[in-house]
């Protein structure tokens, strides 16, 4: 499995963070590079649902995730800033190499970013009305506090996006919080930079995203300040920060086909599994059904087939 490929060769690097999906290393010093101020971002085969993370990877998974956020970071990086440094897999292997010499599973997988301070929360925007959002719904006639217009239907476009911030945690269940709560962590001025800029980035990608015949229902982006700017950090619009949908077939009332993780979420919820760790072993169809319906995604958007 990848994750002991990574473990393996770098074993002795300084390792300075580990996500659900992404393990981050701090770079040694490399002639033409201010090492103190990058960091390589590896994203993994690991795949987590309800916050936790399966026992099995997904194969290309790590990949497919990777090249589809950058997509996404270089389509936005003259009206928002982000952490890359370089996504160019050639220059991020050329600094892998300079402690190992031959690392090619790591090949679409890395990508060099700046330091950042990362504020602690997932600035989530909503599109329609799905997951948790719908459950909120029915119960209260909200979401996340949001009062909406009564009759609405499962994965009914909304009027208007919505901006629902939840706390950010790397092991543990994340939280929905309010947009008064999510002020007392960060202070009103970020809190409102935040959302502004949240909103942007998803109306712009979800009409994007429409083109290539996908619906993007909703999103989380993470943010954080280097150089005093605040930027995207992270990933960004991916099968598994988002809830992708077909166009073609698109009908409200009704839950949808899904090009992400939901799938997944299904099936464990049918499993009984009481979503604590230690997770239930995955079968072959929904693994190899994860990295179908992501390849799906990745060709879509990108227009090209996928080779790995």
């Amino acid at each position: 499995m990848m994750d002991r490929v990574i473990l393996r060769t770098l074993l002795g690097k300084k390792f300075f963070s580990r996500g659900k999906v992404r393990d981050t290393w701090s770079i040694p010093e490399v002639p033409g590079y201010d090492a103190t101020d990058l960091l390589l971002m590896i994203t993994t085969d690991r795949i987590s649902a309800y916050d936790v993370v399966m026992k099995q990877g997904v194969p290309d998974l790590g990949k497919l995730r990777n090249q589809i956020s950058l997509y996404w970071f270089e389509y936005f990086k003259e009206k928002f800033p982000n952490h890359i440094f370089s996504g160019n897999q050639s220059v991020c292997l050329s600094v892998v190499n300079k402690w190992i010499q031959k690392m090619n599973d790591l090949n679409g997988r890395c990508v060099l970013v700046r330091k950042a301070k990362v504020f602690p929360v997932e600035c989530v925007v909503r599109g329609y009305l799905a997951g948790s959002a719908w459950k909120n719904y029915q119960e209260t006639g909200k979401v996340c506090g949001i009062k909406l217009p009564a009759g609405l239907r499962e994965s009914e476009e909304l009027a208007n996006p919505i901006f629902t911030p939840a706390t950010k945690a790397n092991s543990g269940h994340d939280e929905n919080i309010s947009f008064d709560k999510m002020v007392k962590i960060v202070g009103g001025e970020t809190t409102e930079i935040l959302r502004d800029m949240s909103l942007k980035i998803y109306s712009s990608a979800r009409r994007l995203a429409m083109i290539c015949g996908i619906i993007i229902a909703d999103t989380k982006f993470e943010f954080g300040i280097c150089d005093g700017k605040i930027m995207i950090v992270d990933e960004l619009l991916t099968p598994d920060s988002s809830r992708f949908w077909p166009k073609e077939g698109y009908k409200p009332g009704q839950s949808q086909p899904s090009l992400d993780k939901q799938p997944l979420r299904d099936w464990l919820k049918n499993s009984g599994w009481n979503k604590q760790p230690p997770p239930p072993r995955l079968p072959e169809e929904v693994i190899n059904g994860m990295r179908r319906r992501h390849i799906a995604a990745y060709e879509m958007l990108i227009g090209k087939f996928w080779t790995g």
